[in-house]
């Protein structure tokens, strides 16, 4: 039987947050990248700042005519994005429509859309930033399943939901702006038992010793907190959370980076640092899935 979403309205106020959280919730109120825009205009799949896997066609380079070339990478650059996306879903299921999945650090909410269309199930999302809530919010009510997925403006922390209620919990790319410990336990209380939790981050390598100069510059770029990969390990331990699948995307996240930066109109300064990150080893991009037991 489907109970209905316990979650407090996208209006409702974000919990006590830490002086760190307002800046992050300040920034992405204040966000209006086009990268973050203007590919998810393209079907109204908005993934916000999600990265991309995969091989790409990079004969959308050799495009003559400037104007469609510029289509036609951002098109590309997109398809990227919502394969990495696709990724992640598929390690969620089974799932039954019945089923009610959470996604914890939503952005602009595309990650839930992919998960309805594939399963049909119910989804809460919730985002520290109230514009963000909002527009996902939109583009649900739009696609007429916003009673099926909600976007919330809350803590992913602390965010009140019902304990066991949910089959599949996710963060994509977000745990770099909270402490692990903290959050794996919210998704551990969240998640029923057998529940499966799937994150895909950037992580710094710490069999290299403390994080690299070019880590260092991703965190100042985002204003956020890359973990190590081994911190990762150790707080789903502390959660129970028991990884069944790992999986280093690093080699297939580059081709993304690549073509990014040839997309005059996109680019955001940081595209070198991460192709140098991945390539000298000090930062990997990976995807965990881990049971509640």
């Amino acid at each position: 039987m489907t109970t209905a979403p316990v979650a407090p309205t996208t209006t409702a106020p974000v919990p006590t947050q830490s002086t760190y959280q307002t800046r992050i919730a300040d920034y992405w109120n204040a966000e209006e990248n086009p990268v973050n825009l203007e590919l998810g205009k393209i079907d109204d799949l908005y993934h916000h700042h999600h990265y991309g896997v995969g091989d790409a066609d990079w004969a959308v380079l050799n495009e003559p005519d400037p104007d469609l070339r510029r289509e036609r990478i951002t098109a590309e650059l997109h398809r990227l994005e919502h394969a990495q996306a696709e990724l992640l879903a598929a390690h969620l299921g089974p799932l039954s429509p019945d089923d009610r999945v959470f996604d914890a650090g939503c952005g602009r909410g595309g990650g839930s859309v992919t998960a309805n269309l594939r399963y049909g199930c119910h989804a809460d999302d919730v985002t520290i930033s109230a514009k963000q809530a909002r527009f996902a919010g939109e583009q649900a009510r739009k696609r007429g399943i916003d009673d099926r997925v909600r976007y919330h403006h809350l803590n992913m922390l602390d965010t009140g939901f019902e304990s066991g209620a949910y089959a599949a919990s996710w963060n994509n790319e977000s745990t770099m702006y909270v402490e692990l410990e903290l959050l794996f336990a919210e998704h551990a209380r969240l998640l029923r038992r057998g529940g499966r939790y799937v994150v895909i981050t950037g992580c710094y390598n710490d069999t290299y010793g403390q994080a690299s100069r070019e880590v260092s510059l991703i965190n100042a770029h985002y204003i956020c907190d890359i973990h190590p990969r081994s911190a990762y390990f150790r707080a789903m331990a502390k959660s129970r959370l028991v990884p069944v699948h790992v999986e280093d995307l690093t080699a297939v996240a580059i081709p993304y980076w690549e073509l990014r930066k040839e997309a005059d109109h996109l680019v955001t300064g940081i595209e070198d640092t991460f192709l140098s990150a991945y390539r000298n080893g000090s930062f990997q991009y990976l995807l965990i899935a881990a049971d509640r037991v």
